[in-house]
């Protein structure tokens, strides 16, 4: 791997999406629904949505030797992300996230395969040495990686290296995990607004905010059709969601991702929290018209159309 802008360390498998009427029902009961079979996992979505932002991005993950395993590598590649550090498992498969979309709403089915198979092993010193940024998805997902975390994040940052982390959902529902720890080793913390508070233990978004940054990180909270929140250094920022002119959603999964990238993009093109946040905000939102993960990615150029001029 060449001399990177933001280094991904997380998940990398298929989403198959269902929509139409995709409530089961059992005893065997049959409904007709339409299908993708695209890129999934936080991790690749983020990882391509940097590549097509201009970032010089690579992924570190796991798949396994089978059919998904393939797939998700060729559209890495295809997609600008190099994939050249991803281990390939032969004693498990490829993970797969079900998504099942319902209007606005969606609910996920996630066999985990490879998914938590990555290890701080597999993050080669040479790679880490190369790159500017790193970036960790679905932290509570990522069950071999999280106890080498503080270490590799000590190391990126005395090299002079910044580090990110999206928590994304905790499916135990315990909100920790050594993510207290950590947090004063993450430059950026980007999760939703469900998850802030989560994390946080309080039930104002703000206040939320506030107390994650308070522990070190600035914090860019996604706050689906309310736009973005971030706080840095205790001044808070909110930045709405486009309204007029803006087509409806096709779907939504992946627009927490492209906000990342969108928001990383930024931050580390040093633009100020009002305008990486604006940023953050119109690649989530152009990410949402086109079906799966990346199909709607916007370059750099599309999203700052959205944003205006400083």
């Amino acid at each position: 791997m060449a001399d990177l802008d933001l280094l991904v360390l997380g998940e990398a498998n298929p989403d198959l999406v269902l929509s139409g009427e995709v409530e089961p029902a059992f005893g065997q009961a049959e409904r007709l629904v339409h299908h993708d079979l695209v890129l999934g996992g936080s991790g690749a979505l983020t990882a391509c949505a940097a590549a097509r932002l201009g970032l010089r991005t690579a992924l570190i993950g796991v798949v396994g030797d089978d059919a998904l395993g393939r797939f998700v590598l060729d559209t890495l590649a295809a997609r600008g992300v190099d994939a050249s550090g991803c281990r390939v498992e032969t004693a498990l498969p490829t993970g797969i996230t079900v998504i099942l979309l319902r209007g606005d709403d969606r609910a996920i089915l996630t066999s985990a395969g490879t998914i938590a198979a990555l290890r701080g092993a597999d993050v080669s010193s040479d790679v880490l040495v190369g790159a500017g940024h790193v970036h960790v998805s679905s932290y509570f997902l990522q069950d071999a990686l999280r106890s080498d975390l503080p270490g590799l994040f000590e190391g990126v940052r005395a090299r002079g290296g910044t580090t990110s982390v999206d928590p994304n959902w905790d499916p135990a529902e315990v909100w920790d995990g050594g993510l207290h720890e950590l947090l004063p080793l993450i430059d950026v913390f980007l999760p939703n607004a469900t998850e802030a508070r989560a994390i946080a233990g309080l039930h104002d978004l703000e206040e939320a905010a506030s107390a994650l940054a308070a522990r070190g990180p600035l914090v860019a909270v996604k706050d689906g059709a309310a736009g973005g929140l971030g706080v840095e250094d205790a001044r808070l920022v909110r930045v709405a969601a486009p309204e007029a002119g803006v087509a409806p959603p096709v779907d939504t999964v992946g627009a927490g991702d492209a906000f990342d990238a969108g928001f990383l993009a930024g931050w580390l093109d040093g633009m100020p929290l009002e305008r990486g946040l604006a940023l953050a905000v119109s690649c989530g939102t152009l990410s949402t018209h086109g079906r799966g993960g990346t199909d709607a990615q916007p370059t750099m150029e599309e999203a700052l159309a959205e944003v205006g001029s400083p």
